[in-house]
């Protein structure tokens, strides 16, 4: 669901927090700040970003 600290840091090219945040604001990544002060980033918002495919791993739920 989403992507692990390493993950972020990797993605921002940052370890601290603060910096990541910065990187994400500026390349207008969504994300949240969650109560440990790190940036929570959806895997499906990068990988849709990238333009790269998610396969499905479950039940999803279907309007219409």
């Amino acid at each position: 669901m989403f992507l692990t600290a390493e993950e972020v840091a990797d993605l921002t090219g940052y370890k601290k927090p603060g910096a990541q945040i910065k990187w994400l604001t500026a390349e207008r990544y969504g994300f949240a700040v969650g109560g440990d002060g790190h940036p929570k980033v959806l895997r499906q918002v990068v990988i849709g970003r990238l333009g790269g495919i998610q396969s499905r791993k479950g039940p999803e739920l279907r309007l219409g």
